[in-house]
């Protein structure tokens, strides 16, 4: 089957009208499949930072709502890899730092800080390389023991 078009003649079966079709095909891959594992990389970070967030938030809780001292830490180191395990982080490249006042003490109105870590391992984008071969992501989280607690030492003194 000929035709005519501005005094040229084509056929069906003729490849004049294909102008870079493949090439642009294979580019439009590569792209697609760059730009996938580059946004994946990126949810990976914003995922480990809320998950993070949310253990740090929780060890801070259990550390102040707990009667003393050493059972403070060991309540928020497990509530912290509670957190972290429940959002589907590997509590391998976890880390968990606890922070009182200035002298270290459990009492009224002391300042108590979590500072929680998560250890990331990005994958190699094709094209683009990776940014690092791991990327810690870090969230903290302070509160007051409570004034008015019973079985507390320390004056009901806040800042």
């Amino acid at each position: 089957m000929k035709f005519r078009h501005r005094g040229r003649s084509f056929s069906v079966h003729d490849d004049s009208g294909f102008v870079a079709g493949s090439e642009g095909l294979l580019f439009g891959v590569v792209v697609y499949v760059v730009g996938g594992l580059l946004m994946a990389n990126v949810w990976s970070v914003v995922d480990a930072k809320s998950a993070v967030a949310a253990a740090a938030r929780e060890a801070t809780r259990s550390y102040v709502e707990s009667p003393d001292q050493s059972s403070a830490e060991q309540a928020a180191q497990i509530a912290a890899r509670n957190a972290i395990h429940g959002q589907g982080w590997n509590p391998k490249g976890f880390s968990l730092t606890m922070a009182t006042g200035a002298d270290h003490t459990f009492a009224r109105c002391v300042r108590v800080r979590a500072v929680a870590t998560q250890e990331l391992h990005l994958v190699r984008i094709p094209l683009v390389g990776a940014f690092g071969s791991r990327v810690e992501v870090s969230a903290q989280y302070s509160e007051l023991i409570d004034p008015y607690r019973a079985g507390v030492g320390g004056e009901a003194v806040c800042d």
